[in-house]
């Protein structure tokens, strides 16, 4: 791996292992790690809004659609976390692919990272203000402000993230735990009630067409999508070359191991009656109710709420050490890369991710689009960054292990399987949607990371000496 100096005229970033930010360093323990990735994947969301969408796609086959994206999301983690054994760095997954591939990767991972984590943050600001309004109509009987609500949620989630990272991580870890402690008390206590038996048309797979498949991967891989967060932390966690990767492995198998049961149980749960899973405003608070439990469908409602907020503030954390990387490296102005000499959080980044996340979202309601629109629309656009990102690791990742001396055959063979994964996800995707909205996505995609990839080369260009282009 290469070991050569970044100068402020290079947009060209080196290898993240011996880079110094001033972040406040060894301050996360493994917990702590671990609830950043947690909370970006936001998993009580999922049976709340994310499952609905992919049953209204695959059917009774919504859990199987889960596992092959838990085993994709796997194949992914491994690759990442064998980089992160290497280095560790706020940059993550740019730093990663940045150090091994060309420069021109390391910026199309930069700039697809950093949509990835903005779009994921207002698909679940959208979230925030749907489920805000759910509860308003529950107990006040009118709909909350929505644009006083977006301000008050990015400018909440940016306060937190600047005052101090570990209590940003600490307050993410318990929204998650206490929010997903309720939901599988439901699902529980729903098979009690109901009476244990199995649904053998899920096991069928009935419901699935080649039409649904691409689009319902692409909405399952949001479920997952930040659980490599913890890798921008590299300049806070202890020990941080064990414990980021264990934390977005551990993170990658539970979250599927709990998206997959939450799959089954709703489907089951919704099986003869009479509204239907995929238009159902609250499922769970339904399950609830079903299952004798219907304050707890209350709780769970709020717990979702508040969990969206979580993902807010955990998208602001990773976007923000994103955008520092992405100064270190020149691509963007050194004012991004500044900490607070009192909190060692970089604000002018944290202030930036926040508002980008906010002008989206409120730009969006007052084109007419609901906050369960803006999570259906902002997920599916993030998936792409993140599918970009992903390859871009796991195609580098054979190389910067024979450039440190660890050469693998099994590793080689693990990350071309991730590549193609991704590849055949992509592919899916573009092939399938009959959605003429969702269909202009990736094409969206691919416009705004053409724009990044152009400002890289002016960049490039205007920085560096005559020759070393």
């Amino acid at each position: 791996m290469s070991s050569q100096t970044s100068t402020k005229g290079e947009v060209h970033p080196p290898a993240g292992a011996g880079e110094k930010f001033a972040l406040h360093a060894g301050v996360l323990g493994p917990l702590e790690t671990l609830a950043q990735s947690v909370s970006a994947v936001a998993p009580s969301t999922t049976p709340s809004l994310t499952i609905p969408l992919v049953f209204a796609l695959a059917g009774s086959a919504t859990w199987f659609v889960y596992l092959l994206a838990t085993v994709a999301m796997l194949l992914v983690g491994f690759c990442i976390s064998r980089f992160a054994r290497l280095s560790a760095s706020p940059g993550s997954l740019y730093t990663y692919t940045a150090s091994t591939l060309p420069p021109v990767f390391g910026a199309a991972s930069a700039w697809g990272l950093l949509l990835a984590y903005l779009a994921t943050g207002g698909s679940v600001a959208g979230g925030a203000l749907y489920y805000a309004g759910v509860l308003a109509q529950q107990f006040l009987h009118w709909p909350p402000p929505a644009v006083p609500t977006l301000a008050l949620v990015c400018a909440a989630a940016g306060a937190i993230a600047w005052r101090d990272v570990k209590l940003s991580a600490e307050t993410m870890l318990w929204i998650e735990a206490v929010s997903v402690s309720l939901i599988v008390i439901v699902l529980t206590v729903l098979p009690v009630r109901l009476g244990f038996h199995l649904d053998p048309e899920q096991f069928r797979l009935r419901g699935i067409s080649f039409s649904g498949l691409g689009p319902a991967l692409v909405l399952s891989i949001f479920s997952f999508a930040g659980f490599e967060s913890a890798t921008t932390l590299g300049g806070e966690a202890r020990d941080p070359l064990r414990t980021i990767p264990r934390a977005l492995l551990q993170c990658a198998l539970l979250c599927g191991v709990f998206f997959m049961l939450c799959s089954y149980s709703e489907v089951l749960g919704f099986r003869g009656q009479p509204s239907r899973l995929s238009t159902a405003a609250s499922p769970l608070h339904l399950l609830a109710a079903r299952a004798g439990a219907g304050p707890l469908g209350i709780a769970i409602d709020c717990g979702a709420a508040i969990s969206m907020f979580a993902c807010v503030l955990a998208c602001t954390t990773a976007a923000a050490r994103v955008l520092m990387r992405m100064a270190r490296g020149a691509l963007l102005p050194a004012a991004f890369e500044r900490t607070s000499a009192r909190h060692g959080t970089p604000g002018a980044a944290i202030a930036l991710s926040a508002a980008l996340m906010f002008l989206a979202t409120c730009g969006l309601y007052l084109r007419g689009v609901s906050g369960a629109e803006m999570y259906d629309l902002f997920g599916s656009l993030s998936v792409f960054g993140f599918l970009t990102a992903y390859a871009l690791v796991a195609a580098a990742l054979p190389f910067a292990r024979r450039a440190a001396g660890q050469h693998s055959h099994f590793v080689a063979a693990v990350s071309i399987l991730a590549v193609l994964t991704i590849l055949l996800i992509a592919v899916f995707d573009l092939r399938s949607t009959a959605d003429p909205v969702h269909a202009r996505i990736p094409y969206i995609y691919l416009g705004y990371l053409t724009l990044g990839i152009g400002w890289y080369l002016l960049r490039r260009k205007s920085t560096l000496p005559a020759g070393r282009l």
